[in-house]
């Protein structure tokens, strides 16, 4: 269509002409004219900032190192304030921009800026340097060396707010170990920090950050900060929760919860607990990296606190943080991870949190979460599904959560998709959880049963039944097995069409008992029922039947005896080849005494597994069937009625009443 067409164009014109004024920048920015390189530094500068799309143009074309060349050859204030402020401008938030500085060399010669007597020189190289200290991309700076304590305290004591807002930023960023915060403390940082609080506004954010991460985890430092002129500064923080700067707020707020974290003995005062949750879901509608920033906090806050849960809850955070997710705006992955975490952390302990966020409708949400690109949103997402399906009361959205993060678990294998292995580590085990928790609803609940199977649930439990984890393998079939509860033939063909003969004979001779007792458990539900569901162990020459007989003849565990004797029991409910079947099983030619494992099994203290073996007696000689009279006589010559004679007075009622049923049958094959 002509204005398809003519829209095209234009936006392709408009591209071009972007692009040619980019390139025009750029070719002045390697003008003898001063004036000239000038006017192009500052153009770049006023272009790139806040746009990560011209910001990227610009790298493309090499801006980085012409402006670091600029930086580098020039003695003109104006040049060295305008070539460091773009520099900085590259750097600010923008790890390719930071990466592309750092390449250049230039990070030497903004140290140097520094030293200027001009003081907006002095101020450009601060600004700049800070953009890059920020990034995990800055080279490391060794606290532990005499020189470099003595350059962060020349900044500290520096009266130029840039300059000693840069020594802030560095300890913010680089100081990660408890041996670097302790040897900052010693050297008197925090007595040099708190001065901060009461400078400029960007002196007290640097200064803020950098006390939380002195602070953190740290009691001992902790307790030096709050002891400083009786608790002066603490208050200070703390009324700075209340600043009209959203950043502060924000700060503030960061460096309480630290504080709490590390020692909660510094907050008994509810109101000021109830004062930190209200400002950081104040903060959660903040729009810029404040907001991202609440988000993780809110979650860092009120982790493993039931209290602050219930504040939080009562401060409608649920709905709050709900509604944020729903505006449909595209969310930063910092701020996504903290929702979600926030939410995890709301229902992890409260059952009306669990509520609330169920009845919110919050499922596609989740659903997409767990799609997401970023590891760190996934993995948040994963926690919150595990929280909310918790729930006792809800019982439907919980079984949807169920099956959606099982379902996730099965597509994406947590410890495969994300580096920090920490972080997933509990959602791994909580694969487990959730299939403990399938097992219960797929057993409990035919309509939800049946959406599962829909959406291939049972070729992802066989799938899982091969896992490397035996505990993972162990709960699959628990779940298999309570799917085949009662189930009817298509669903136990279709089950069986997944896992074959072949397949079943490894579940059944797995290395783990507990595996081999669920794998039986599970064969024993498919082959009850109807004559067709007896089959499934004649498949391939009677191969699964084989291997049952196999494993009962080795002495196992009890509970794993007692599924294999049902499997037995239910197939001898068959016909007359299946119960000829199975007495090839129990007394195979040629037999070893020893061998009569029959005989060993009501002889067991396990009254369940003496009761599985009365039930199979019972199928194999029942009156109306042709052969009862030649099995019958089978059995009492392998001394099986014999025996049951000693135990008419069996301990346990059920063992009891079949019993006298057999011997009932007995007396009608002529046996006295």
């Amino acid at each position: 269509m002509p204005t398809a067409t003519t829209t095209t164009s234009s936006f392709s014109s408009a591209a071009s002409s972007s692009g040619n004024r980019q390139a025009n920048v750029f070719s002045r920015l390697a003008s003898s004219d001063p004036e000239v390189k000038l006017k192009a530094l500052r153009e770049v500068k006023n272009q790139i900032i806040g746009n990560r799309t011209k910001k990227l143009s610009f790298l493309k074309l090499g801006a980085v190192p012409a402006i670091a060349s600029a930086l580098s050859d020039s003695e003109c204030n104006s040049i060295l304030v305008q070539s460091a402020a773009a520099l900085g401008s590259f750097a600010c938030g923008f790890e390719a921009g930071v990466q592309a500085v750092l390449d250049a060399g230039v990070f030497p010669r903004l140290l140097r800026l520094l030293t200027s007597s001009d003081e907006k020189v002095v101020d450009a190289g601060a600004r700049s340097l800070r953009m890059i200290v920020q990034s995990n991309q800055a080279p490391k700076y060794d606290f532990l060396q005499e020189k470099n304590m003595e350059f962060l305290f020349s900044l500290l004591n520096s009266e130029n707010e840039n300059v000693s807002g840069l020594g802030a930023s560095i300890i913010a960023h680089a100081c990660g170990t408890t041996v670097q915060q302790q040897v900052l403390c010693d050297a008197g940082v925090l007595e040099k920090l708190v001065i901060l609080l009461d400078g400029s506004l960007s002196q007290r954010e640097a200064c803020l950050e950098s006390l939380a991460t002195v602070l953190k985890n740290n009691p001992e430092a902790v307790s030096r900060f709050v002891g400083l002129e009786a608790g002066r500064y603490l208050s200070s923080v703390t009324e700075l929760t209340k600043d009209r700067y959203p950043r502060t707020r924000l700060l503030s707020c960061l460096c309480l919860v630290v504080i709490y974290n590390t020692s909660p003995s510094y907050f008994l005062n509810m109101g000021t607990k109830s004062s930190l949750v209200t400002t950081l879901l104040e903060l959660l509608n903040d729009h810029g990296q404040s907001g991202d920033d609440a988000a993780l906090g809110l979650s860092s806050l009120i982790a493993e606190k039931e209290d602050l849960q219930k504040l939080a809850y009562e401060a409608n955070a649920i709905k709050n943080i709900v509604d944020i997710l729903k505006t449909g705006s595209e969310l930063h992955p910092k701020r996504l991870q903290g929702l979600f975490l926030s939410l995890a952390e709301l229902c992890s302990k409260l059952e009306d949190c669990r509520c609330s966020f169920l009845s919110l409708e919050m499922l596609d949400l989740l659903v997409n979460a767990l799609g997401h690109k970023n590891a760190d949103v996934r993995t948040a997402a994963c926690i919150c599904f595990r929280n909310a399906a918790r729930s006792v009361k809800d019982v439907l959205p919980t079984i949807m959560l169920c099956f959606l993060w099982f379902s996730y678990c099965m597509i994406h294998p947590p410890l495969s998709r994300c580096k920090c292995q920490n972080q997933f580590e509990c959602v791994y085990i909580d694969q487990v959880a959730v299939l403990g928790a399938l097992s219960n609803i797929v057993l409990d609940f035919s309509s939800p049963k049946s959406t599962f199977i829909e959406y291939g649930g049972i070729k992802q439990l066989i799938e899982l039944s091969k896992s490397m984890d035996p505990n993972a393998r162990c709960s699959a079939l628990r779940a298999l097995r309570n799917l085949m509860f009662l189930a009817d033939n298509k669903r136990k063909e279709l089950f069986y069409s997944e896992v074959k003969a072949q397949g079943f004979v490894s579940l059944i001779s797995d290395p783990e008992p507990t595996v081999q007792e669920q794998a039986l458990a599970l064969l024993r539900n498919l082959v009850d029922g109807c004559i067709n569901s007896i089959e499934f162990v004649f498949d391939e020459d009677g191969l699964i039947l084989d291997t049952v007989g196999k494993q009962l003849r080795k002495s196992p565990q009890a509970h794993m005896a007692i599924q294999g004797m049902y499997v037995l029991t239910n197939v001898a409910s068959g016909t007359e080849l299946h119960k000829e079947a199975v007495m090839q099983q129990l007394f195979p030619q040629p037999q070893a005494e020893s061998n009569n494992f029959m005989l060993k099994f009501l002889q067991s203290h396990e009254s369940q597994l003496r009761s599985a073996t009365m039930w199979a007696i019972i199928n194999l000689i029942s009156p109306s069937s042709p052969g009862a009279l030649d099995r019958h006589v089978k059995l009492r010559d392998e001394g099986i009625i014999p025996q049951l004679k000693n135990m008419v007075n069996d301990a346990c009622l059920d063992v009891k009443i079949r019993i006298r049923t057999v011997l009932s049958q007995s007396m009608s094959f002529g046996d006295n």
